[in-house]
């Protein structure tokens, strides 16, 4: 699969599109623009990877077990082979995964499920309730890959210290209609003492120009 990186050095910055988007969007669509200091500073380093949703949470064809397989397979290249591929050149441990929409959603699931990899996690407009997506199909797989349900029983004690070690950051429209899953999602975290940022914004914030700004923000930190 393909990938863009940009920067020289920094914090690894793992970079999931929108929804059925390319590797490519982040810089299209001005968000590697907006970084632009922290680039030029070397303080972080954007690692932009493809998606496969296609063929997983949107493959509507494919009986909801096989979309679940699919993006399982996923997870298992970008921890496979994305970490050791982008370790081989940036030997900086301070690891950040984000993206927008749908995005965020890869974003921070893949983030809570590996809370030992990264430090930072930013979702911004993200949903993470993707039941509408499996026709009320459930099995283990996708219970453990819905973050609304598997925050809900959290029981590892080992993941819930690394959970409180990450910088957790939500951010949401007041007017988005998915609002509901990030407060949902943060109330879980809170009430395994995870910390974590759920930051609303005024309106419906569901769109490039807001994100540029959220990024901006976030990507040093919760405000």
């Amino acid at each position: 699969m393909e990938m863009l990186v940009f920067g020289h050095h920094g914090a690894p910055v793992l970079v999931f599109p929108t929804s059925q988007g390319r590797y490519f969007e982040f810089e299209d669509r001005g968000m590697v623009a907006a970084l632009a200091e922290h680039l030029e500073q070397g303080w972080i380093q954007l690692i932009c990877v493809d998606s496969v949703d296609a063929e997983s949470w949107y493959c509507g064809w494919a009986h909801p077990s096989g979309r679940v397989w699919r993006h399982m397979q996923y997870e298992a290249y970008i921890l496979n082979e994305v970490v050791p591929f982008v370790r081989s050149f940036n030997d900086n441990n301070f690891w950040m995964a984000t993206g927008c929409s749908f995005g965020a959603y890869h974003a921070v699931n893949f983030a809570l499920r590996n809370p030992w990899l990264f430090r930072r996690t930013i979702g911004l407009s993200g949903v993470y309730d993707v039941k509408s997506f499996v026709d009320g199909y459930y099995d283990d797989n996708f219970y453990f890959n819905n973050p609304v349900d598997y925050t809900t029983h959290l029981h590892a004690p080992d993941q819930i210290a690394a959970l409180k070690s990450q910088d957790i950051i939500l951010a949401i429209g007041r007017d988005d209609a998915n609002r509901p899953t990030n407060e949902r999602l943060s109330e879980n975290l809170w009430r395994h003492g995870v910390g974590n940022a759920l930051r609303l914004w005024d309106g419906w914030a569901h769109d490039w120009p807001w994100w540029h700004q959220m990024i901006r923000i976030y990507i040093g930190g919760h405000d």
